[in-house]
């Protein structure tokens, strides 16, 4: 089996990993998570944005992986969402294909991850979403909810995102942070045990790289 033909096997399995949880989408968004497939991989043999070994398994790592919010909360139309430590675009850009009518932005502390997400989300016509080279204790908006994925400690994450958490409610989740996390959280929630929702992705998504993956939900 030759590159190319490998190359298409694996980007019709990737597809239908997605399709296999979210069979209802659009066409345009159907596309624009095809679209994905190329654009990393031409992105990412410039800009290092996800480990070269693991570029065959975006969909099912990355994109699948960041979906696991939206199978928790469908964003109403005019939902603000921060996506904290965006990196190449995750949870981000999948959730702003996913909620077309909520607004996303992306931010990051590192130029290089900021130029990938712009260039991206310009090339899937991505109107929804903005990126900005920013730290997140510069960030001053205020959202309904802050997204991340294995950005820093839970601890540290809620206390320096609590600023950006906006009183106004719209969804039928209370405001607050989402956040991906795999392996022993057990030290991470204990502050929060009373508090913290804990859901194991596994209960969403069948493939065994699911195991000991986490969402975690904190009202702020």
């Amino acid at each position: 089996m030759n590159t190319t033909t490998c190359l298409l096997a694996t980007f019709i399995q990737n597809m239908d990993i997605i399709l296999k949880y979210f069979p209802d989408l659009t066409e345009k968004q159907r596309s624009q998570f095809a679209a994905l497939d190329g654009l990393y991989r031409d992105w990412n043999s410039k800009i290092n944005v996800i480990s070269r070994k693991d570029i065959d398994s975006l969909y099912e790592h990355h994109v699948l992986h960041s979906l696991a919010i939206a199978k928790a909360i469908r964003f109403r139309p005019g939902t603000k969402v921060l996506d904290l430590g965006t990196g190449g675009g995750f949870p981000g850009i999948p959730l702003a294909i996913m909620f077309p009518e909520s607004s996303f932005k992306l931010i990051d502390g590192t130029g290089k991850k900021i130029l990938v997400v712009k260039e991206v989300a310009k090339a899937i016509g991505l109107e929804n979403c903005d990126a900005e080279q920013i730290r997140g204790e510069n960030e001053t908006g205020k959202y309904d909810f802050v997204v991340s994925r294995a950005v820093m400690p839970l601890p540290d994450l809620a206390r320096l995102i609590k600023k950006n958490i906006g009183k106004q409610q719209h969804n039928s989740l209370p405001n607050g942070l989402l956040c991906l996390k795999g392996g022993n959280i057990n030290d991470e929630i204990k502050p929060f045990k009373h508090i913290a929702d804990v859901t194991e992705i596994s209960s969403m998504f069948d493939e065994e790289w699911f195991k000991q993956k986490y969402l975690i939900y904190l009202g702020l």
